[in-house]
């Protein structure tokens, strides 16, 4: 018998008995549809975002490229370095997380979170460094404190070592972090924020070249963002090996010969225009831009009076004094307007009307020839013999042998000199030129300006009689497998003519400055080498009148910034001239005192330098 009971007949209690298995019944569905769903429609798509909430991947930073000195001494390499950054997916607690770190780092809580802001730009899967170049005691105490330190990573990383404590540090340059209008422009492209970048120099011009490929470590974390294992790495292949003209020996000379004083010293192949030395004074450390230089120290290093930053060899603008006297020779030499005996007698001082224009030499130099006047560097013969030449005729021979513009220095910061003409003149300032600026102008005064790079080309002219070479400073630029990828050329800009007896005049006259009596250069003299040269002492202000300068008190008791600058410039042997040099010394005072010796210590390294590889060649 079968009972036909009505469902409004049921109990109460047995009604809600149903529904609610009911409902039990259909949640289980639902929940066997949506695990159907993850674990067999969406598999693939949900392992990869496990995958991903346990794994990161990092950057591996490139080492940046070598650079060495012609003979193959290392300048400039890379060092490992300890890095504290921040994952900020992973940060539970970040006003606590920066309490605990500044305590370890010793930094104020508001620097890191200026370094934390500096990193809102990168994307959320990157690391924000907070402190670059940590201690291996600070490294430790982050490490025995990860538990507690949820997000931060321990990182090695290659900074910049610069091995030379700043001697190179005008022709090598600074790194620094990119810009954000340097990653607009399209030779950033593939640079991202917080890339350090080459901001001056070789660092900046040949970036292409030493930045290297970075690399990518792929690691899986914990919950904390605290790293468990590396499952997989590309290694970064670093940057190209920079191989530089200059000799570091050299380099070292010059600056130790310099001392305290300021200034710029060059020295140049007379044959192929490689720049063998270049130092400019004062100097800067650029490891103090490897993580960032301070606004302290940026401004202490911008408002220094004497410009540690400028690279004095190349932009560094003065009068060259005497050491243009070599011009006005060459020059009325070619033009026919005087031969090697002509002429002068100096009394101390030279009139056009009623200015007069003195001698250095107040009592006069007497009789003086060509030879005497370079020798002993007599103002009154060049004043009549370049006033009688003219300033247009100065100023093409000038040019000719490289001063005036820039000279091709293949770095940025070149800057170009002033050789004045009448035309120069009315284009500037809208007036004649008169007789008297010729005067001044024919011993480097008045208007005419160059930098020691200009007056270094010059004399390697003078050496080589006529070749006019573009200073090298790049050797060759390889990769790790040994291939060429640049190698800048020997490169002659012209070739000025000049009779032989001209350069024979000359060349003899500078030797007799730096090797016979009364010669102004006699401080750069050597025993075993023959060395030819001209000192210079060029005014920073206009020269006083008579009775003021009767009265001028001492030079060693005259303000520092009112000194008169130092010049020499030489090259040598003086019979097969090899090498050049370029020399100020600013406010030294007295060219052949001050600079002179500096020019001496470069000729000397450089000739020890040549008996020790013939040596070593011979023993071999």
């Amino acid at each position: 018998m079968v009972l036909d009971i009505k469902w409004a007949e049921l109990p109460i209690v047995r009604k809600r008995f149903l529904i609610s298995s009911a409902f039990v019944g259909l949640v289980f569905l639902l929940l066997l549809l949506r695990l159907w769903y993850l674990q067999v429609v969406n598999y693939d798509e949900f392992l990869e975002r496990s995958v991903r909430n346990r794994t990161r991947v990092l950057s591996l930073e490139a080492p940046r490229g070598p650079v060495y000195d012609r003979n193959g001494q290392l300048l400039v390499d890379n060092r490992p370095s300890f890095q504290i950054s921040v994952m900020r997916q992973d940060i539970e607690n970040r006003e606590l997380l920066f309490t605990r770190l500044a305590e370890i780092l010793d930094v104020d809580v508001e620097e890191l979170e200026k370094r934390w802001n500096a990193g809102k730009g990168f994307p959320i899967y990157r690391p924000v460094p907070l402190a670059t170049d940590v201690s291996w005691d600070i490294m430790e105490k982050i490490q025995e404190q990860g538990g507690d330190l949820p997000g931060v990573l321990t990182e090695v990383r290659p900074i910049r070592d610069y091995l030379d404590q700043g001697i190179s540090a005008h022709l090598i340059g600074y790194l620094g972090e990119i810009t954000e209008d340097e990653l607009g422009q399209e030779e950033f492209s593939g640079y991202r924020a917080g890339d350090f970048v080459g901001k001056t120099a070789l660092e900046r011009s040949y970036e292409e070249y030493l930045r290297g490929t970075k690399g990518t470590r792929l690691v899986e974390v914990d919950v904390k963002g605290k790293l468990l294992r590396q499952l997989q790495m590309d290694p970064p292949r670093p940057g190209n090996r920079v191989y530089l003209t200059i000799d570091e020996n050299l380099q070292r000379a010059a600056d130790e010969a310099f001392g305290d004083e300021s200034g710029a010293a060059v020295a140049i192949d007379v044959h192929s225009g490689d720049v063998l030395a270049m130092v400019s004074r004062p100097t800067f450390n650029p490891a103090l831009f490897v993580t960032g230089i301070g606004s302290d120290q940026w401004t202490e290093l911008a408002l220094n009076k004497r410009h540690p930053l400028q690279n004095k060899v190349v932009a560094g603008q003065y009068p060259p004094g005497s050491t243009f006297k070599m011009i006005v020779a060459l020059a009325a030499l070619r033009d026919g307007m005087i031969t090697a005996g002509k002429t002068v007698d100096c009394e101390g001082d030279f009139t056009i009307g009623e200015a007069r224009y003195r001698c250095w030499k107040k009592d006069g130099h007497g009789e003086t020839d060509l030879k005497k006047a370079l020798r002993e560097s007599c103002d009154v013969w060049f004043y009549q013999v370049g006033l009688e030449l003219g300033i247009d005729k100065l100023s093409a021979a000038a040019k000719e042998l490289g001063l005036g513009g820039v000279v091709g220095y293949p770095l940025p910061g070149e800057r170009g000199g002033v050789i004045p003409s009448q035309e120069w003149k009315r284009q500037r300032f809208n007036k004649p030129w008169y007789a008297g600026e010729t005067v001044i102008a024919s011993i480097g005064q008045g208007f005419v300006l160059a930098t020691p790079l200009q007056l270094a080309v010059m004399t390697a002219a003078i050496a080589n009689r006529g070749t006019v070479l573009k200073p090298r400073v790049i050797d060759r630029v390889e990769d790790w497998e040994g291939n060429l990828l640049v190698e800048p050329g020997v490169e002659v800009v012209r070739q000025v003519d000049y009779p032989e007896k001209a350069w024979d005049v000359v060349q003899e006259g500078m030797v007799a400055v730096v090797n016979e009596p009364h010669g102004t250069g006699r401080a750069a003299e050597l025993e075993d080498v023959l060395v030819a040269g001209k000192s210079g002492t060029s005014q920073v202000v206009r020269r006083k009148s008579d009775e003021e300068e009767e009265e001028e008190e001492d030079d060693n008791e005259t303000p520092y910034r009112l000194r008169p600058h130092a010049l020499f410039v030489a090259y040598a042997p003086a019979d097969n001239p090899e090498i050049a040099v370029a020399v100020v010394v600013e406010h030294g005072q007295s060219g052949g005192r001050a600079a002179g010796p500096v020019a001496k210590a470069i000729i000397e390294s450089y000739m020890a330098g040549k008996k020790s590889s013939e040596e070593q060649v011979g023993n071999n």
